[in-house]
């Protein structure tokens, strides 16, 4: 997929203002220690200097990349770069799905037992492993695990299916998503009649979305939960995430205090991850979007190497 060049503009935002008190129902502030190291210890681990020389040169070779951080604490900018821009971000658009199915099992609109039979779906077999297996049929709630843990397709057009995207798009206004779309369901391959992308969507409001869940703040504290412990199950820790250390299997409770969730969106020349990280010094929501020429394995490889230092930045801010 050819990416015409833009041009990407990047800054950074210190806090300077003393963390808020925490909701004590948020899912941050229940898992996160209060311990903070000094402020002249901190200094020069805020920098995103390699960062933003990855995203440079990225952009230098032709790819559109947009960047979102924001401390969670203050509220504040941390690093962004193009983060109002709408991209193609694959599977990554099925986290405002999830909030729109745990919030119609909250209201009662969706029993998360109602068995959904694998037969009555449209083949799909681009990611998960839902098609792999031999049971015929799964509840919503596991389907919904399924989608966030496994990026499973099948399972997430089920989803679409039982919810359908006209609810989904509403959830998305109501998110205040307005430069996000979830455009179609997963297909193995997009013909001329089908939606070009799956989802598309913006740093900035990724980030944004991920922040308001683990504050509790999308659509209800119960809805915020669900989501965020459907979220903390993803095994795809090969991007941002890989700098973390943390057990790609079962990273929901890590013993050294890190809080992490995360999504990833894979396509060909689309690679695209959100999330929250936070550790005992600082909190921050992330999102990167980076649409590249999949020419070569070596170019794939030089746009995951910019996820990985955006993850080694990260894990500097917050411990």
């Amino acid at each position: 997929m050819g990416i015409a060049p833009e041009p990407f503009d990047a800054g950074a935002e210190r806090p300077t203002q003393e963390p808020p008190e925490r909701d004590p129902e948020s899912l941050r502030g229940s898992r996160r220690s209060t311990a903070r190291l000094p402020r002249r210890a901190a200094i020069g681990r805020r920098s995103f200097t390699s960062t933003l020389k990855a995203l440079d040169g990225l952009a230098a070779a032709g790819a559109r990349v947009s960047v979102r951080i924001t401390d969670l604490d203050r509220g504040s900018t941390v690093f962004a770069g193009d983060d109002f821009v709408t991209l193609p971000i694959a599977g990554l658009g099925v986290v405002p799905l999830l909030i729109e199915v745990a919030a119609a099992f909250e209201s009662g609109a969706l029993d998360p037992l109602e068995i959904i039979d694998k037969s009555t779906l449209d083949p799909v077999t681009v990611a998960g492993f839902w098609h792999h297996l031999k049971v015929p049929a799964l509840p919503l709630a596991d389907l919904a695990v399924l989608t966030a843990a496994t990026g499973d397709a099948l399972a997430a057009n089920a989803l679409i299916e039982r919810v359908g995207l006209p609810a989904v798009r509403a959830r998305i206004d109501q998110l205040g998503m307005s430069h996000s779309a979830l455009l179609d369901r997963f297909r193995d391959e997009r013909g001329p009649d089908d939606a070009p992308q799956f989802a598309l969507g913006s740093a900035r409001e990724l980030a944004e979305v991920f922040a308001a869940l683990v504050n509790s703040q999308a659509v209800s504290a119960g809805v915020s939960a669900q989501v965020a412990e459907w979220l903390s199950l993803n095994h795809d820790l090969s991007l941002v995430a890989s700098a973390t250390g943390l057990d790609p299997f079962a990273h929901e409770n890590d013993e050294h205090g890190v809080l992490f969730i995360n999504k990833t969106g894979r396509d060909a020349g689309i690679r695209a991850e959100a999330g929250v990280l936070a550790g005992p010094r600082a909190g921050v929501s992330y999102a990167l979007i980076v649409c590249f020429d999949d020419l070569s394995i070596a170019h794939r490889l030089r746009a995951h190497e910019a996820f990985r230092t955006l993850g080694i930045d990260l894990m500097e801010y917050v411990f």
